[in-house]
């Protein structure tokens, strides 16, 4: 592009103007509803969940469930989602085979499409996580402060607020204003001035929002988000053994996400030109699948559905209650059905490769030298580097999961390394670079997936 025809980026104000002044109000008063609708929105997946896989079922005298329960709602969110990229405004947000990365908020009037394509696969069963949409949701609901108090024309206080709004989103989710800023920094790829000016309007949000949601939880009795899954078994200390694992598990991982990612991206290809019927026949694969799963493994399906967010615990806690057989097709079908859901879904890819790397390292644990906690925790490390391609995020997600986060860190950081570079190494030349932000202002988060973590 003529460099005459390039927009101009607009000067950065000083951090005692009056201006950031102005910006830092804004964005702590935007912290307030965008952490509020964030609650609302997963307490609204939570009871549908359970609802549409527990309570319909039983009012309908299923009981026990049958193994085909789940294909009727994912067909449903199938076709509902179809709808959503076919006839609404922002086709339901990005595609999460894309991957997590930054972007400009979403339009006003993409935002109920958003929502919906979310609602539909998050609650119906989809194995996607709920962090996309939410910051999607989080950066457009605050991107559109400044035209209610007519600033609508000021880019950089679109891109400001719009980024304090997901930070507020993504940290209720994760239950941490500081992973939430590490997340949202990794995916922006935002430095210098930049980074800062970013940066304390997103911390003023979402700790106001953390604040706000603390109430909320307390007055309704809910409670609030927290990543930490106490209960764990103990664990002593690392070992040379352990880091020998570590770099196993770190050589390991690369191939599985490849092939989830490209299983994806191909699904996502073929239905790209019948937006509403390929979501449809995906999602009946999708309930096949698990129904398989609960044929072959004498477990529910529900095992290898929905993002894993919730189910991580108790697979984490009741590890005795898994042998080796049933862990390695739990991390099959989970995978299958991942990569599927991916395709055609609208979510984030985040917890469902978390929940895959977390059974995958547990059922390494079976062999010697390699404790559980250790082995989910390096699991779950570098799943996650694979499938977002942010190491730093990676490794705090898998510490600050496990109460003794800090112990396992050092062999944490190996498997992410070693995933990392050995990643970088088997897709050379498939990604596709990142593009600059063409308006000239600083990124703000926004829809929540694109090509930042191409394979």
């Amino acid at each position: 592009m003529p460099s005459h025809l390039t927009p101009a980026p607009q000067p950065l104000p000083s951090l005692h103007s009056r201006r950031y002044r102005q910006l830092l109000l804004l964005a702590a008063a935007v912290g307030v509803p965008v952490s509020a609708v964030a609650f609302a929105y997963l307490q609204l997946v939570h009871h549908m969940q359970h609802w549409v896989y527990h309570d319909l079922p039983s009012a309908l005298g299923l009981d026990p469930v049958p193994l085909w329960w789940p294909v009727p709602p994912l067909v449903l969110a199938g076709l509902i989602v179809g709808l959503c990229v076919r006839y609404l405004p922002g086709k339901g947000g990005d595609s999460p085979a894309d991957g997590f990365h930054a972007g400009p908020p979403p339009r006003p009037r993409e935002i109920p499409g958003i929502a919906l394509a979310a609602l539909a696969s998050l609650g119906l069963g989809a194995v996607v996580g709920p962090e996309a949409p939410l910051i999607a949701l989080g950066a457009g609901l605050a991107a559109w402060a400044p035209s209610l108090v007519r600033r609508g024309d000021d880019e950089q206080a679109v891109a400001v607020l719009g980024a304090a709004g997901a930070f507020a989103a993504i940290s209720l989710l994760l239950g941490s204003p500081l992973l939430g800023a590490f997340l949202l920094m990794e995916a922006s790829a935002t430095g210098g001035a930049a980074l800062g000016f970013m940066l304390v309007p997103g911390l003023l949000a979402s700790g106001v929002g953390a604040l706000v949601i603390v109430g909320l939880g307390s007055v309704t009795g809910l409670g609030t988000a927290s990543l930490a899954i106490p209960g764990l078994p103990d664990f002593v200390r690392p070992d040379v053994p352990q880091l020998g694992w570590a770099v196993v598990i770190g050589l390991a991982a690369p191939f599985l996400g490849i092939g989830v990612r490209r299983l994806s991206r191909l699904v996502r290809t073929r239905g790209a030109g019948r937006p509403v019927l390929a979501p449809v026949v995906v999602a009946s694969l999708v309930g096949l699948v698990a129904m398989a799963y609960g044929a072959v493994s004498d477990r529910s399906p529900e095992a290898v559905l929905f993002s894993g967010e919730t189910a991580l615990g108790p697979l984490l806690v009741h590890t005795s209650g898994y042998s080796v057989g049933a862990l390695v097709l739990l991390v099959f079908f989970k995978s299958l059905t991942y990569a599927l859901s991916l395709g055609v879904f609208r979510g984030g890819p985040v917890f469902p490769g978390m929940f895959i790397g977390a059974a995958g390292g547990i059922a390494l644990s079976h062999a010697p030298g390699l404790q559980t906690v250790a082995g989910a925790a390096m699991g779950i490390g570098a799943m996650c580097v694979v499938m977002l391609r942010m190491p730093l995020v990676s490794v705090l997600l898998a510490t600050l999961l496990l109460s003794q986060g800090l112990s396992v860190m050092p062999l944490v950081i190996v498997s992410v390394v070693v995933a990392h570079v050995f990643m970088s190494f088997l897709t050379r030349g498939d990604d596709d670079p990142q593009e600059p932000f063409p308006t000239g202002r600083p990124p703000s988060p926004a829809a929540g997936t694109g090509q930042a973590a191409g394979a």
